[in-house]
């Protein structure tokens, strides 16, 4: 038992435990004045309550090898699509996407818990396939199978967490041996055919693009959200107004300060020193997602490693780049800060993943 816990990546555990705790402080500032009103922290108590149930689920993934999961990896991609359809048919609706499932009390959001899903179905995939993917032909059918579920999520409409697999895809393929070339060959077909996507974006999608390209062209619409998150961090200037001192967050100014905007709370009350103490913290965890994947024994593990690693790093890029004004508004959530039982639950699991990856490797070295 011993030798179990000394073997543990505590410098992974150290910095998920403090962005879980950032968050659950953040989330308590931005919900304060709802909480003042009904007498209840519901969102404080609740994700406090699934960030335990959370640790006792990772401690049971580190008692399981991480091998175990290619062999429920087809039954997994077969689950992700029947949440999904369900999503399609049965799902509730709010803030004009049909993204949640309602189970009595319990509303979820399977479309996170499909980004872990997929990197198991995926990394199980090109395991099999690794002395086929010399050319890029031969990555057409991990395209296909992707494109499943991107599309399914892209209906609801969710593009932020459809791009999410984009990412998760592009990170796999890349330690597989994908050139450059062939993305910037990808690159410019995107190009010459984004006059020919616009078309196919949602009205509210393609608000989202024009005020990213000018956040006055609708100040008090699709621009709202990135103007008063610019000034809410840039008030903050170094050191913040302090806790519960934020008066955009306070006063609602913010909209989705306890989610997608979380960012900018952090910035306006703890200022430049705090937001770049969050933003060292997910390079950290970057940091220890590649040595562990560098570190893998097998490619199974390397393709996982990775897959989650490239996750990570495409959500805190673009959720922090859309508060700063630098990216278009999605609901990607900030990982670990974010109010959300199901992307809380969705990246404790994928820490547990990376957690158990690197124990493996440890555990060889005896």
């Amino acid at each position: 038992m011993r030798r179990y816990i000394r073997n543990l990546d505590w410098i992974l555990i150290l910095t998920v435990a403090i962005l879980a705790g950032i968050g659950m402080v953040l989330i308590a500032s931005a919900t304060h004045g709802e909480a003042l009103a009904s007498g209840s922290s519901r969102f404080v108590q609740r994700q406090g309550l699934f960030l335990a149930v959370d640790i006792l689920i990772v401690i049971g993934i580190l008692s399981q090898d991480y091998h175990s999961l290619k062999r429920v990896a087809m039954p997994l991609y077969i689950l992700t699509i029947l949440l999904l359809l369900a999503v399609m048919f049965f799902g509730h609706t709010s803030l004009g996407a049909q993204r949640w499932i309602r189970l009595g009390p319990v509303m979820f959001q399977p479309s996170e818990f499909s980004k872990a899903f997929m990197i198991v179905c995926l990394a199980a995939f090109l395991d099999g396939r690794d002395e086929y993917l010399d050319r890029l032909r031969d990555y057409i059918p991990a395209v296909l199978f992707m494109l499943v579920p991107f599309f399914l999520v892209l209906r609801q409409p969710d593009l932020g967490t459809a791009m999410v697999f984009a990412a998760i895809a592009f990170s796999m393929f890349w330690v597989c041996g994908f050139k450059a070339k062939w993305i910037a060959a990808i690159t410019g077909v995107f190009v010459a055919l984004a006059p020919v996507l616009w078309q196919f974006l949602h009205e509210y999608q393609k608000n989202r693009i024009r005020v990213f390209l000018n956040p006055e062209l609708d100040p008090y619409g699709a621009g709202y959200h990135v103007i008063q998150s610019k000034i809410a961090i840039g008030s903050g200037m170094l050191w913040g107004k302090g806790f519960m001192q934020g008066t955009q967050s306070q006063l609602n100014f913010l909209p989705e300060n306890h989610t997608d905007f979380i960012f900018a709370v952090a910035g306006e009350e703890f200022g430049f020193a705090g937001a770049i103490i969050i933003l060292l913290l997910y390079m950290v965890l970057i940091w220890r997602g590649l040595t562990i994947a560098l570190n893998a024994e097998d490619r199974f593990g390397m393709l996982l490693a990775s897959g989650i690693t490239g996750m990570y790093l495409f959500h805190v890029f673009v959720n922090v780049g859309m508060t700063l004004g630098i990216m278009p508004v999605t609901g990607v959530p900030l990982p670990f800060l974010s109010y959300g039982v199901s992307s809380l639950t969705t990246n404790m699991l994928l820490a547990g993943i990376l957690l158990n990856i690197n124990l493996r490797h440890t555990r060889l070295q005896f």
